[in-house]
């Protein structure tokens, strides 16, 4: 069990998440993320890195993995950590005020605020129709690669035909000890160049692609041993394998969060909008999972709760201290 003591605990690291390590940064506040996730970037990272954006001031445009990577640029100088791949699951308030979350990979965090910046809500993945999935869940069946070595000398499965399923495909031919991709059709959705990355894999004999198929069944005792197939002409097969890995998209959804008492409408998180706070005292919301009148789910809208945030956060953080506004264009950037 880990345990972590942070002044800030932000839920979500999408781009508002991060951006709010940079304005609490200035103000000297340390900041721990959690996502549940295996890497940073929210949606922007996991379902669309490629798509440009153009409404950040600054850039006329930029792709959404870029502005993850100058986000994590800029909140550098303020060393955050990050428990990634992990879901939040409980709150407990301390006599104090203080907080303690943890996550269910056993992650304890105490902290003195928190900040939900969860974007959709939690991302969940998309389970595909197959038998016995749940039972192999933990046992071979896994929706994400948090760690690529896990699979290391392993017969790894992926099914899916998106970006994620292509992307792991290519990358994991290198660390399994075979690589088989079965896809329900002929043609992939992702980007062109990672299908022809993985036809040429297929051509040289370094993966095993079967297309116009899909899983239909799983087998094995205390773990994930043999994978049923069904293809378009209603012809079974098996092949071993020691995991599988469906890789169908994700939901979002509020997750463990709705069960904290906050003040929930249409899914998302009522703040007010003098500090972004919620009802319950020391825990904010900022970026789209939040509502008031007039919100507008844009990136630079969350920038600018972040900002109004953090200045509100600081009297928790620091109740000793007077809080003095400073421009960055005076006092720089002071790392810590």
């Amino acid at each position: 069990m880990e345990k972590i003591t942070t002044d800030i605990c932000i839920i979500g690291a999408g781009p508002v998440g991060l951006f709010a390590v940079f304005e609490a940064g200035l103000l000297k506040m340390r900041c721990h993320l959690i996502d549940v996730l295996p890497q940073v970037g929210g949606q922007l990272s996991e379902i669309y890195p490629h798509k440009p954006i153009y409404d950040i001031p600054g850039y006329p445009d930029v792709t959404a993995q870029q502005l993850v990577d100058n986000l994590m640029l800029q909140i550098a100088p303020f060393h955050p950590t990050f428990s990634l791949g992990e879901r939040v699951e409980n709150l407990q308030r301390n006599e104090d005020g203080s907080y303690n979350i943890s996550t269910n990979d056993g992650t304890i965090v105490h902290c003195q605020v928190v900040v939900i910046a969860g974007g959709l809500g939690c991302f969940e993945p998309r389970k595909p129709e197959i038998d016995r999935l749940t039972d192999f869940e933990g046992k071979g069946v896994a929706y994400m690669v948090k760690n690529p070595e896990h699979f290391r000398n392993k017969k790894v499965v992926l099914a899916g035909g998106g970006d994620s399923a292509l992307d792991w495909a290519v990358f994991l031919s290198n660390v399994a000890e075979r690589v088989t991709l079965i896809h329900r059709g002929d043609t992939f959705r992702g980007a062109p160049d990672s299908a022809e990355k993985v036809f040429e894999l297929a051509r040289e004999g370094k993966i095993d692609l079967i297309l116009k198929s899909n899983v239909v069944a799983l087998t094995g005792d205390d773990r994930l041993q043999e994978i049923t197939l069904l293809d378009r002409d209603q012809q079974v097969s098996h092949i071993e394998a020691d995991h599988l890995i469906p890789l169908f998209g994700l939901s979002p959804k509020l997750g463990p969060i709705a069960d904290w008492g906050l003040n929930i409408d249409r899914s998302a998180i009522a703040v007010n909008t003098v500090d972004y706070s919620t009802n319950i005292e020391r825990i904010y919301a900022i970026g789209d999972i939040n509502i008031y009148p007039g919100k507008l789910k844009l990136i630079l809208c969350g920038f600018h709760e972040s900002a109004l945030m953090a200045q509100s956060a600081f009297k928790y953080v620091y109740p000793e201290q007077k809080l003095s506004f400073k421009y960055t264009t005076v006092y720089g950037v002071s790392a810590f």
